[in-house]
């Protein structure tokens, strides 16, 4: 028998996220959390929780854990936007369908407690969470952002008569494609007078951080557009900041300004942590923050995160300029591959980006839906 329990105690959060460490034990792919830092997401206190309502269940047989969901209702998405939607997420359960229909069921009831008319996960409390179920690339290592399932997962799903909502593409890219366009120095100039804008220069994050919060509005302008988008509230931002600051380094960022000193475009990405997460298996302490360190310092693999560009500058050539920047530093530090974050089948627009580059799909995943 299977029984499914709201979390309401430390030591059954603890159980809620000591469960993957479980069913991924002999993983080559997946790449554990911090549990600290799992721990400090889930906290009621968050701001993100300000226009968030989140439950979190707990399945088990026979004393043991063997599944675990999160319910929630990003109240943004639902009075602004108009979609009555409860999200699922953080969905992990060993190979039985049975404990996923435990699970899915409670989180149906949680939505008609709350009039809601349709699930639709995996996702994560706002748009800069972790989203969509793996579907192919399953023998790829998982990025620090990227979901890892396994293949059981969606199979599962689709038998429960959830369908394909969202679907996600990622590349796998050589630097030397990027060589053509960051080399074009030239074309680099004619856009930089063009439209009076340059390169900003940061030596250290201090110097960086006053712009943070200009990154966050670029990235509402920039994907307003996409029928998925919601827009990250400003008193979300400092949770965000806390969760992905202390793995960004300028070295790997570059961003553009107007002539007003106004930031117009930037793109982030990242030397790839997967295999020191790995290493640290969940815990800074007493090495963990170490083999972060020798991963920033020593890494030939990049992970692509965020592109922002002001919606007025956009189709001008101004990610040419941040390729050209990125690429210039790459090749200092011995950078070989890159690889892209998860990009929307419909934002068309950065798989335009994308294809001048001979990319290779390596990954695909999606978000399922059921009506209730």
């Amino acid at each position: 028998m299977i029984e499914i329990k709201e979390v309401m105690s430390k030591a059954e959060m603890k159980q809620f996220i000591e469960l993957p460490f479980k069913i991924y034990k002999d993983s080559p792919y997946w790449v554990p959390p911090m549990k600290k830092a799992e721990m400090e997401s889930f906290d009621p206190s968050n701001a993100i929780f300000k226009s968030v309502t989140a439950k979190y269940f707990i399945a088990s047989r026979a004393g043991e854990v063997v599944g675990r969901v999160i319910a929630s209702i990003n109240w943004t998405e639902v009075n602004d936007l108009g979609k009555a939607k409860v999200r699922f997420g953080w969905l992990e359960y060993m190979e039985d369908i049975d404990i996923l229909r435990a699970l899915m069921t409670r989180v149906e009831a949680f939505g008609k407690e709350n009039n809601l008319s349709y699930l639709e996960g995996p996702m994560g409390f706002s748009n800069m969470d972790k989203a969509g179920m793996l579907t192919e690339g399953f023998e790829e290592l998982a990025t620090m952002i990227g979901i890892y399932n396994p293949s059981y997962y969606p199979q599962h799903l689709a038998q429960l008569g959830y369908a394909v909502e969202a679907e996600w593409l990622e590349y796998t890219i050589d630097i030397e494609n990027l060589a053509p366009v960051a080399q074009m120095d030239k074309f680099a100039r004619i856009i930089e007078e063009r439209y009076q804008v340059k390169t900003m220069d940061f030596k250290s994050m201090k110097e960086m951080l006053p712009y943070v919060d200009e990154m966050f509005a670029l990235l509402n302008k920039t994907y307003a557009d996409l029928q998925s988008f919601v827009p990250i509230e400003p008193f979300q931002i400092e949770h965000y900041k806390n969760k992905y600051l202390q793995f960004l380094h300028p070295d790997f960022i570059s961003c553009i300004q107007d002539k007003e000193g106004k930031m117009i475009a930037f793109s982030i990405t990242m030397p790839s942590f997967s295999k020191a997460f790995q290493k640290a298996k969940g815990k800074l302490l007493p090495f963990g923050w170490w083999h972060l360190h020798k991963a920033l310092q020593k890494n030939n693999h990049i992970e692509f995160y965020l592109i922002g560009i002001d919606p007025y500058y956009q189709n001008k050539g101004i990610y040419a300029l941040t390729f050209r920047d990125l690429y210039q530093r790459f090749m200092k530090r011995g950078i070989l591959t890159l690889e892209t974050n998860p990009v929307l089948e419909e934002n068309l627009k950065a798989q335009q980006l994308w294809k001048h580059y001979s990319p290779r799909v390596h990954k695909r995943r999606k978000t399922f839906r059921k009506d209730i």
